[in-house]
């Protein structure tokens, strides 16, 4: 059962990783049909149906949250103040699961910020030239 659920995570990795990059499994059928190539199983981007219902049930969980986002450090999880909720209105019963989906959503959305700032603070100094604004006072 717990290979099922790491295999689970992989391809959950995969399908946020596909729809970030914009291919998704459309676009690759729509692709194999251009080229005149029947589609192989194991290269179909996995979509959304997919999944066991606890995992949709934790994306919609995650995307219900609220985030905790603090200036020049960016986003830094979710509020799961109201989690409880979404456990007893989606009747959750492997709870331990569920928490580690919601966690797994909330390390990568926390890299993704995290790099996004990241960028952000290297462009802001590629702009500067790398150097740090002098004021002269005189006075």
């Amino acid at each position: 059962m717990e290979d099922q659920k790491e295999l689970v995570l992989e391809r959950l990795e995969r399908l946020f990783q596909n729809l970030d990059s914009g291919f998704t499994r459309d676009k690759y059928l729509e692709l194999c049909e251009q080229m005149g190539n029947e589609p192989i199983e194991d290269e179909i981007p996995p979509d959304w149906e997919d999944f066991p219902d606890i995992i949709v049930y934790a994306i919609n969980t995650f995307n219900m949250l609220g985030d905790r986002i603090y200036p020049e450090v960016g986003y830094t999880g979710k509020d799961y103040t109201n989690l409880a909720h979404y456990l007893e209105l989606y009747e959750i019963q492997d709870k331990e699961y569920f928490l580690q989906l919601l966690s797994w959503l909330d390390s990568r959305a926390i890299k993704q910020s995290s790099d996004a700032i990241k960028r952000q603070y290297e462009k802001a100094k590629r702009q500067s030239g790398g150097k740090r604004n002098k004021t002269n006072i005189t006075g």
